[in-house]
């Protein structure tokens, strides 16, 4: 939002009623504290009254005998003011962290199911700044700036209405010169809210660079880009600084000017009381009380303009988290979907023309038709960009094609849930996910009702249970991030051993011993041999030598399949594959 166009109290509003729906389920806490707060209130208001009664009776001499009951008085009012607002505090606090919980939980849950086209365009980084410092100020409004806001708007009306009972003719210049103190208020909450959006854009900038460089930090120290990424990260955060400083600055001069305002109308209320009680028309007791409910009211003034500007703050955040929880996938399950069958394992692409949403003049898929058949073994080869890892893609129904259809076992793909497509099917990538966890939890994300036993019986499997033996602590032993305490090879035999633990009638091997050396590449192939019997299964591989058992080899160039056969009659021919089987080999010859 541009600074020529300050956001309207609606622009403010608008978005912060939207979390009306997490507020909602909590309405009975919501209801209670509201109550609790109306007392604590009700008991601040008493407060001065009580002070005028003892001031003004309790320190006669006619009343010597009450002046007991006139403290006693004074005490219970600040004993129900203190019992409330702990309660009040308590409440507001409650409901503002069970608020942003639930917002964080369904934020995460949206963003997780989004599908990877979302991803494109979209920094996990910026992503991880809503979950974490948008929702925070969210809490801050929930739990204790709106509870705040409320307490001092009663605070502020019902001493208006003590004021003029009090003393009219001060309250007149009271009233007056609270009119003075607002202006300041309207006027530079607007800019504070537009410099609160802006640091919040910044500071989630950093947290994207930030999760991205640190993501490849051995990347980024090989190449001897550490001085230049900590330079560009240094940058990020001193324009962050810098937007946080203009903000810092209005908040600043917003904060001077209430107090003189404040400080002011005070001195200028004592003074002229301080005269009404020389002249005998208003008791020392009444001007005690005056001057309470002016203090009242001033700070409760003061109180709404620092609320004001966390509420702006929120606003934004609102805004940001609402533009994810709007965000919409491109795959999402049909109203009715149709059932699958019973698995067979079959697997069609017929005609199937496709485009990523972030390169849509660049077809990845032009006219492909494929057919495998229960229990086939059938490898996929070609150049990098031929296509091959899209069709895996499509198959696990992260997008659809512009033109043609998937099906497994009968059913179109795009007429079938999501969910239930993708548990028919296992895939070993060539780049294996490790997560932040210990061995046995990283093989049981197979199947996440897998015992202990079964979780050992897939490592055996898979010719894992030997390295994770030798671990620390075994099963038990953490991996570390992304898994940097195993080496490629193991990193492979988890992610077969998880595919074993899921038991799936698709498999789907990406280029899984590509990046290994040759013992871990025959322990490796071992695992998968055991894998891939009785299954379905479908193989990407740039080393012909591991795809020449394969049923059929499905040779791919720029998005087309140009040749099908067997390894001996592809290589008899004279196309791609016999030249990439000549290079090969020839290598290896020589």
């Amino acid at each position: 939002m541009s600074a020529a166009n300050p956001a309207p109290p609606k622009a403010v509003i608008g978005p912060l009623s939207r979390l009306w729906q997490f507020v909602s389920p909590h309405r009975r806490t919501l209801a209670l504290a509201l109550v609790v707060l109306v007392i604590a209130a009700a008991a601040a208001l008493a407060l001065p009254v009580a002070v005028r009664q003892m001031i003004d009776l309790g320190f006669s001499r006619s009343n010597t005998e009450h002046i007991d009951r006139y403290f006693l008085l004074l005490f219970a009012v600040a004993a129900v003011l203190g019992l409330f607002t702990a309660a009040r505090f308590y409440l507001v606090s409650w409901l503002g962290e069970r608020v942003v919980a639930d917002i964080r939980s369904a934020v995460y849950k949206h963003v997780i199911g989004m599908s990877p086209a979302f991803f494109e365009v979209t920094r996990t980084g910026e992503v991880l700044s809503r979950l974490t410092t948008d929702t925070t100020l969210i809490q801050v409004v929930v739990g204790t700036s709106m509870s705040m806001a409320l307490r001092n708007i009663l605070l502020l009306s019902g001493g208006l209405v003590m004021l003029a009972v009090t003393s009219p003719r001060l309250t007149g210049y009271t009233i007056g010169l609270l009119l003075v103190v607002v202006l300041p208020i309207i006027a530079f909450g607007r800019k504070v809210r537009k410099l609160s959006r802006a640091t919040q854009d910044r500071v989630a900038d950093s947290s994207a660079l930030a999760g991205e460089k640190l993501n490849a930090v051995s990347t980024v120290q090989a190449f001897t880009q550490t001085r230049n990424e900590a330079a560009r990260f240094g940058d990020s955060v001193e324009a962050s600084f810098a937007t946080a400083l203009r903000r810092i600055r209005a908040r600043a001069a917003l904060t001077a000017i209430m107090i003189v305002m404040v400080f002011g109308a005070i001195v200028l209320v004592l003074w002229l009381g301080a005269r009404a009680v020389l002249d005998g028309t208003m008791t020392a007791g009444e001007l005690s009380q005056f001057v309470l409910y002016a203090v009242m009211v001033a700070s409760g003034i003061g109180a709404l303009s620092e609320v004001w500007g966390d509420v702006q703050r929120a606003a934004g955040a609102t805004e940001r988290l609402m533009e994810l929880l709007a965000a919409k996938p491109d795959i999402v399950a049909p109203a009715n979907p149709v059932p699958l069958p019973a698995p067979r394992g079959e697997i069609a692409i017929e005609g199937v023309t496709f485009r990523y949403p972030s390169r849509p003049d660049h077809p990845s898929l032009a006219g492909v038709t494929i057919e495998v058949h229960s229990g086939e073994t059938v490898a996929v080869v070609g150049p990098s960009g031929a296509g091959k890892s899209t069709l895996f893609q499509l198959l696990l129904r992260f997008y659809d094609p512009q033109q043609g259809r998937v099906l497994v076992d009968g059913v179109d793909i795009a007429d079938a849930d999501p969910e239930a497509v993708r548990a028919r099917i296992g895939i070993v990538p060539q780049d294996t996910v490790i997560f932040s966890a210990d061995a046995m939890e990283n093989i049981r994300y197979g199947r996440a009702g897998a015992t202990d036993e079964e979780v050992k019986a897939a490592a055996r499997a898979a010719i894992a249970d030997e390295f994770i033996e030798r671990l620390p602590e075994g099963y038990r032993t953490f991996l570390g991030e992304r898994g940097v305490r195993l080496s490629g090879g193991q990193r492979q035999r988890i992610a077969i051993a998880r595919a074993i633990l899921k038991n799936p009638p698709i498999l789907l091997l990406d280029e899984a011993t590509s990046a290994l050396d040759a013992e871990s590449e025959r322990q490796v192939q071992a695992a998968l041999e055991y894998l891939m019997q009785d299954r379905t299964t479908l193989v990407i591989a740039h080393r012909l030598a591991t795809v020449r058992k394969a049923t059929r080899i499905v040779v791919m160039d720029e998005g087309r399949v140009v040749a099908t056969g067997t390894h001996d009659a592809l290589v008899a021919g004279e196309g791609l594959y016999a030249k990439l089987a000549a290079l090969q080999f020839g290598m290896h010859a020589g």
